[in-house]
Formats: structure tokens, C-alpha cells, sequence
């Protein structure tokens, strides 16, 4: 069974910076795999944040609300994909989730989604 481990969440002030980490279980391999974060806010629906598309597209999105701010990236040596969130916001405080779908572009939709992560939590205090 295909498990992501996603870890890295916490407590920030606003302006500072985290690393979130999304591990994929062994024998799991993103190379034919779109991966990527998406975040639920208190009150609000799912969306996606930053997403890389499989190694032989190589395209990358980000919501405009963290370009320039959030950058996604891939260890495929170590099977973890990773989301540098820098200069945050309180408006980023969301559990975060990192998932994976098979053959996709990007940007990812919800339902083409065939992993899902468990979430980690950021804070960002004002």
C-alpha cells in the first residue's frame, strides 16, 4: 500500500519560513506521478497550492496566492517531495496535504488525485 508521509508543520510568525516534507513507503516512485500540496483552511474548501507534473513533463504550478513565496521541489534519491514556504502569511494557516496522481499535468484536481497524504498542520500568528 502506497503510504505519503507529509511533516513539517507548526507554529510561525508571520514573515518566517517552513519546510514541509512529503515522504513517499518504499518501492513507491514518483517518476510517473504529478505531485503536490494543497492546504484546507478553517471554514474553507481544499485548494491546490504548488504541484509538479510527472519527471518527462516537468511543468509546475503555483497558486497565485503563494508565487514567489512557496517552492516545490523533488528528491527523487530520497522519494520526498518538498514545499519551502517562505515570508508567510496568517492567511497560509491551513492543514497542508501532499498527494500524488498517476500520469497527470498540472494544475492537479481533487478527483484525479490516487494518493492522499495525512495533513500537517502550519500556524501562522500575527
Amino acid at each position: 500500500e502506497v503510504q505519503l508521509q507529509a511533516s513539517g508543520g507548526g507554529l510561525v510568525q508571520t514573515g518566517g519560513s517552513l519546510r514541509l516534507s512529503c515522504a513517499a513507503s518504499s518501492g513507491f516512485t514518483f517518476d510517473d506521478y504529478a505531485i503536490g500540496w494543497f492546504r484546507q483552511a478553517p471554514g474553507k474548501k481544499r485548494e491546490g497550492v504548488a504541484h509538479v507534473s510527472s519527471s518527462s513533463d516537468g511543468k509546475i504550478y503555483y497558486a497565485d496566492s503563494v508565487k514567489g513565496r512557496f517552492t516545490i521541489s523533488i528528491d527523487n534519491a530520497k522519494n520526498t517531495v518538498y514545499l519551502q514556504m517562505n515570508s508567510l502569511k496568517p492567511e497560509d494557516t491551513a492543514v497542508y496535504y501532499c498527494a500524488a496522481a498517476w500520469g497527470l499535468s498540472v494544475p492537479l484536481e481533487e478527483h484525479g488525485i490516487n494518493y492522499w497524504g495525512k495533513g500537517t498542520l502550519v500556524t501562522v500568528s500575527s
